[in-house]
Order: C-alpha cells, then sequence, then structure tokens
C-alpha cells in the first residue's frame, strides 16, 4: 500500500496504558499516513488508568517508538496533553525525544485559516468543576469499553470486521449525553468570538466531528478507542475527517479482489 502524504495530521485520544486503546489500528494508521506536521492533541498517555493497574503491551511501546521515530525523522511532532495524562502540562515548551509540548497551540492551514488546538477538557464545565463527576462518569465509561473490547475480540473471532461500539451507542441514546456534546461544542466555539481565528481543533470527548457552528469551524479529531479517526489537512488547506477502520477494511477488500 503506498503511503498518504499530508501536510498535517491531528490524532488524539489514544489512551495508551489503557486496555481500550486499540493499538494495532493506530499503528497501521502510523504506518500508513506522513506528514509535515503532527498534533498529539491530548490523552495519549492514560495516567488514570495506569494509575489503577499497570497495562503497558508491546503494541503500545511501539506506538511511542513509531512517533518518536517520525519526529527524528522530520516530522515536527507537537504535544498538546489532555486531562488523562495532565501531568505533562507542567513541560509546556520541553522537547521530548524532538516532541515539543505545548498546552495549546495555533495552527494556520495552507488556504489561512487559523485553527485554536486544544484537547478540550478545559471547556467541560464538568471535567473542570465537578471532577468526581467526572471520575464517575469515567468508571461507567471504561465499564462499557472493556465490555466493547470483548465484543470486538469475539467478533474478529467470527470473522465480522465490524467497529460496532458499545459505548458510542448508549452515548447517542442518552439525552443529558448528546445535550452535554453540544454544549461543549458551543462552550468551545464561543470562546473564539473575541479572537482572529477562523475554527478549533479539539479532541476530549470521543466524537469525531467536522462542522460548522455560528460562523466558525469546529473540528473533533474523534480518538482511537471506539472510533478510530482522525482529521487531516491536505496541502491545498481543506480539512478531512478519516475513519481509519473503514479505510483499513476498504484497502484490505481492494487487496483481496487484486489477488
Amino acid at each position: 500500500m503506498e503511503k498518504k502524504l499530508y501536510r498535517t495530521i491531528w490524532i488524539s485520544d489514544l489512551h495508551l496504558g489503557s486496555t481500550q486503546c486499540q493499538a494495532d489500528v493506530l499503528l497501521d494508521f502510523l504506518k500508513n499516513n506522513e506528514s509535515d506536521k503532527l498534533y498529539l492533541v491530548g490523552d495519549i498517555i492514560d495516567f488514570w488508568a495506569l494509575s489503577k493497574k499497570m497495562y503497558w503491551p508491546t503494541e503500545h511501546n511501539t506506538v511511542i517508538q513509531k512517533i518518536l521515530r517520525k519526529a527524528r525523522h522530520g516530522t515536527h511532532v507537537i504535544y498538546v496533553p489532555g486531562n488523562h495524562d495532565d501531568p505533562i502540562r507542567n513541560y509546556e515548551n520541553y522537547v521530548f525525544g524532538d516532541i515539543v509540548v505545548k498546552n495549546s497551540d495555533y495552527h494556520t492551514t495552507a488556504d489561512g485559516k487559523r485553527f485554536l488546538i486544544v484537547h478540550g477538557d478545559e471547556y467541560d464545565t464538568i471535567a473542570q468543576y465537578h471532577q468526581w463527576i467526572a471520575k464517575l462518569g469515567s468508571i461507567g465509561y471504561d465499564f462499557l469499553l472493556e465490555v466493547n473490547r470483548f465484543l470486538r475480540i469475539t467478533r474478529r473471532f467470527l470473522g465480522i470486521r465490524s467497529n460496532f461500539s458499545l459505548a458510542a451507542f448508549v452515548k447517542f441514546k442518552v439525552k443529558n449525553v448528546v445535550k452535554f456534546i453540544s454544549d461543549y461544542e458551543e462552550s468551545l466555539v464561543n470562546t473564539l468570538k473575541n479572537e482572529q481565528l477562523d475554527g478549533v481543533i479539539c479532541g476530549h470527548i470521543h466524537h469525531a466531528e467536522i462542522k460548522s457552528i455560528n460562523q466558525f469551524l469546529y473540528v473533533n479529531t474523534g480518538d482511537f478507542v471506539e472510533s478510530c479517526t482522525a482529521v487531516v489537512e491536505h496541502h491545498d488547506g481543506s480539512l478531512q475527517l478519516i475513519d481509519w477502520f473503514d479505510e483499513a477494511k476498504k484497502i484490505s477488500m481492494e487487496t483481496v479482489s487484486q489477488a
């Protein structure tokens, strides 16, 4: 397969160190996509999960090595920490293995649009002011993801190539959660009104999206826990949301048909 080349790639919510990380799909994405600039938009390493149980399989180590290798070979890698890797925020402007830490950043696309880059928990009122509710919600969410992990293993064993997410299904059936996502998106966009910005690129809520809100572009990278999505900038400045699980499935089917 020929590698895709982009101007910029944004990925977030990898949750390395958690059993929910789909490291195999993530590695496949990193292997087949290159860019001049790579943004790691928070929750890359899940310190919350690691504080409960030490879990660091070889694949998670390979992900780190793959990103470090990209940085060594000329990719400009910027790490914008999130709430699950919050301790890294203490190292703003430090450089670790050619990776620069920034608590937030600004990115100008090839066609001149200017975006704020943040993880997004800073605009989540529950995460900011009601951390016990956030942690309680995280426990319930982790339980659904753990159930989903066993379902995923079962589907693969049966040869079913489907990325159904039980957590996502429940999330979008609960009206309060849907309202929370809407409030989160609008809260982020409202902060841009007094700045010379065209939009925001974030993560945090595991809901990939590119849409216009009040004349600003709201972009959420999604995650590599449920949806396995990323956002890319083409060399003309246009942004695209990529569902790598679906993309990898198409590539696999094309390879089989050409054999």
